[in-house]
């Protein structure tokens, strides 16, 4: 398994914790932010090329997940580098945009407000993109289905806002 060795090692725990973070935290706020909200959800209109619902308790994991190797791998080559792992301010930024959305869209019902946020979103991912590709192209290569998937989300994210805006 190459995808989990950085230079030719691998770190069990590293990998563990960067892995299970945020698809804990997507989890968390998931449970957070569409509890008692699913119904109304239903009752809105939905641009014709709308997923079906079983889909995104699939896509968010992997998503979430391979988020969190791609930064596992970060992490590894500043820490073989600097003998510390270095910050990540873009990844924890986009990481806490993306949670936010869902409390947005959601929780508090602020469609066109989400789709705002999801725009600043989307930078922040780009930004992380090109930053994690920088330090390491696996890391930076890694994280472009979540790009892809929050560019359809934006286009979901107003397909739905501008059908239910009255």
């Amino acid at each position: 398994m190459e995808l989990f060795k950085v230079n030719g090692k691998w770190n069990g725990k590293h990998l563990a914790r960067h892995v299970i973070m945020p698809i804990a935290g997507g989890a968390i706020v998931g449970w957070l932010a569409n509890r008692r909200s699913q119904e109304t959800y239903k009752k809105l209109e939905k641009p014709s090329f709308s997923p079906p619902p079983a889909v995104f308790p699939i896509v968010w994991p992997l998503l979430y997940g391979t988020m969190g190797l791609a930064r596992y791998r970060v992490g590894e080559k500043s820490l073989q580098k600097k003998n510390q792992e270095a910050q990540q301010p873009t990844y924890n930024v986009q990481l806490g945009l993306n949670y936010l959305w869902s409390f947005l869209f959601f929780k508090w019902n602020l469609r066109g407000t989400a789709l705002v946020e999801m725009m600043v979103l989307l930078g922040a991912i780009m930004l992380n993109v090109y930053q994690f590709y920088e330090q390491d192209r696996t890391a930076g290569t890694l994280l472009l289905p979540y790009l892809g998937w929050v560019c359809f989300a934006m286009a979901l994210n107003y397909g739905v806002w501008s059908l239910n805006k009255a």
